[in-house]
């Protein structure tokens, strides 16, 4: 398992090294018009809407990203699964659709269904496509439907299996979501204590998208707490409104690029130049803008047990906000372009407390993740062993394809000769240095329907609809020399 979720973490490391930039992108943006999202400043609307573009389509990220890092062959047809996996779950399990097989208006639907386009849903789908793609892409079908084998087969597969995964996410995703609303509404009633509780939570929840449930309750209007916009209001009681939100601040600030940090400094030498890429971009993403996800799934699935020592620390930092009543807020996220700008807000309470706290915190998270990274081993960003992802066992000599794709290469005047191999539907097409040492007789001797000359050195060996059988072999042998 502990194998697994670590090709997972670093299936995740492609789409996450997008983040940072289009968080950037973001805060900049808000900075520069903080109350309108970009309708007060042209520049700030370009910039607002240039990462909101990446960070608001993250769950279609990891489904490509996850289908593709956890396929096998890292091919482009698992990626493109990966997509259709999301589309049919986000559209068949969409408010209207709902509403359609209920047989009710969209107002009735449970909210549940509009928070479906979540990173789980992104994850999952990556899952699913990358299974469908390991298990059907070598597939052969009848001579009938051989069209639809191989490569092909698999977003056909990966579209029948989401559409069972949403049958079952039908009945379970409204369930989980509306079980959250009522945990949160039953904590809030804590004081500092259920910030602290409403903090870890809301870390814990983050791998399958359900800390939305959550924050609907104390940020939103959901349970009359409305944290958030009361906030921005300067309404309700000081040192009391911003209690939900304050608490972040510390944590997104300094505790998490100290965490980055400490990763850094545990990687291995060979690996330190290209964590620093990743941890200073993850790392100044999470104290200017407060967008965390670079940095939280660069961990949390390679090691679990330091993403709930990291839920933990965020529990921990609201309730101590909340305790001493140092109150901030945001409209955003948990940054410095919101902390600055809550500063202005009549009802924050000694704000500048958060930094010192922030600080604080900065050296725990140091320490803290340095020594459970080294105690026990955890396989963060650079620190991963240096061994090959598993292939599948190569096809049996007696494959039909691997023989053919063997001596249609030998005919073709084998590596010394052959400069490029593509196919397309029917057709191998193949680049030569000489036609002349091209032996077509070999060829023919496969059985192939023929060859056409297309140029002085373009040729094109006529395969049939399994041609994808005899590329991918062709393919192996040239990788094997």
């Amino acid at each position: 398992m502990m194998k697994y979720l670590q090709r997972l973490g670093r299936s995740l490391m492609l789409p996450v090294a997008v983040l940072p930039a289009a968080a950037i992108l973001m805060g900049i943006g808000y900075w520069i018009d903080p109350a309108g999202w970009g309708a007060g400043s042209p520049v700030a609307a370009f910039l607002i809407k240039a990462g909101g573009s990446i960070i608001d389509n993250m769950a279609i990220l990891f489904a490509v990203g996850v289908a593709l890092g956890m396929s096998k062959d890292k091919d482009g047809s698992a990626a493109l699964s990966g997509l259709v996996a999301y589309l049919v779950i986000t559209t068949v399990l969409s408010t209207n659709s709902v509403a359609l097989l209920q047989g009710v208006d969209p107002e009735a639907v449970n909210a549940a269904f509009g928070k479906i386009g979540t990173q789980f849903t992104g994850i999952l789908s990556g899952i699913i496509a990358a299974i469908m793609y390991n298990r059907f892409s070598h597939v052969k079908l009848p001579d009938a439907l051989s069209f639809f084998s191989g490569k092909r087969l698999v977003p056909i597969m990966t579209s029948v299996a989401m559409l069972a995964v949403s049958l079952v996410m039908f009945f379970v995703w409204p369930w989980v979501f509306s079980g959250l609303v009522s945990f949160g509404k039953g904590i809030s009633e804590l004081g500092a204590i259920g910030a602290g509780i409403y903090g870890f939570f809301n870390r814990l929840l983050i791998p399958i998208g359900l800390h939305h449930a959550l924050n609907s309750v104390f940020w939103f209007d959901v349970a009359g707490i409305n944290d958030i916009g009361n906030f921005w209001k300067s309404a309700g009681e000081k040192g009391v409104t911003g209690m939900y939100q304050a608490g972040f601040f510390p944590v997104m600030m300094f505790g998490l690029p100290a965490a980055a940090l400490a990763m850094y400094h545990t990687a291995k030498t060979s690996k330190k130049k290209q964590v620093a890429a990743l941890m200073m971009a993850a790392g100044v993403a999470s104290f200017f803008t407060g967008v965390t996800e670079p940095l939280e799934f660069a961990f949390m699935f390679v090691a679990p047990a330091l993403y709930v020592t990291h839920a933990l620390l965020t529990g921990l930092s609201l309730a101590i906000a909340a305790t001493f009543h140092w109150t901030a807020g945001f409209g955003f996220s948990a940054g410095l372009v919101d902390f600055v700008l809550s500063l202005k807000i009549p009802i924050a309470n000694q704000p500048y407390m958060l930094l010192v706290q922030g600080l604080v915190f900065a050296v725990i998270y140091y320490f803290l993740f340095r020594f459970i990274i080294t105690k026990f081993n955890l396989m963060t960003p650079g620190r991963e062993d240096d061994i090959d992802e598993e292939t599948e066992e190569a096809q049996s000599a007696g494959n039909k394809f691997a023989g053919m794709a063997a001596k249609i290469y030998e005919g073709l005047g084998g590596d010394a000769n052959v400069t490029s191999v593509d196919n397309c539907v029917t057709r191998l097409r193949l680049e030569v240095k000489d036609m002349s040492a091209v032996d077509q007789k070999k060829i023919k001797s496969t059985g192939v329907p023929g060859i056409n000359i297309v140029g002085k050195n373009s040729i094109q060996v006529i395969v049939g609809t399994n041609v994808q059988f005899v590329a991918d072999e062709i393919a192996k042998i040239r990788k094997e020399k």
